[in-house]
């Protein structure tokens, strides 16, 4: 075979491929089916979908976004309980004055809370309940308020325990009460 025939025949193989990938679209194919006003792309084998590796990475950046965003929303959340105990305590605070300015003095120990939202039989002059629903709420994390009288700062304290519902405590945990509010407006 001679230099020429060879690279003729190459140059013709050549051009027919090029002839050939010109023609054909890469990576969609447009078809018209049943009515040719109408054309819908579809994909060619190996276009379609996401990799692997894609999917991984992407899961990888949620992971991420979710170990460093995690733990600050929880901590808004546990702080945000923290001050709906205090404001609960503040609006008890509220409650008790105005049933002490009219039965005369504040509920005993046994009475406690109850007093607000029901009737006491120590209460000659009662005009309740002091209460919004009529229901003594819990605290955020679920735990029934401690009512003591005479508090320790003073005529009565009022205490959530924290989220763990137990006495002391640090962080979500430390123990609420009104001692604070009393004795700053005395």
């Amino acid at each position: 075979m001679s230099r020429r025939l060879i690279t003729r025949t190459f140059l013709d193989a050549v051009g027919t491929a090029l002839a050939n990938v010109k023609q054909q679209p890469r990576a969609l194919r447009l078809e018209a089916r049943n009515n040719p006003s109408r054309l819908r792309p579809r994909r060619v084998h190996g276009e379609s979908g996401f990799t692997l590796v894609e999917m991984l990475v992407v899961i990888a950046i949620i992971g991420l976004v979710m170990g460093l965003v995690g733990p600050r929303v929880l901590s808004y959340l546990g702080e945000a309980k923290v001050k709906a105990a205090k404001i609960q305590i503040e609006s008890f605070g509220s409650a008790l004055d105005l049933f002490y300015l009219d039965v005369g003095h504040y509920p005993s120990a046994s009475e406690g809370l109850a007093a607000l939202v029901e009737r006491p039989p120590s209460a000659p002059v009662w005009n309740g309940p002091y209460l919004k629903n009529a229901a003594v709420p819990a605290d955020p994390w679920g735990h029934v308020y401690l009512y003591r009288v005479p508090g320790e700062k003073g005529p009565y304290q009022i205490l959530s325990l924290g989220s763990d519902g137990q006495e002391g405590g640090t962080g979500t945990a430390a123990d609420i009460g009104n001692a604070e509010t009393i004795s700053a407006s005395r």
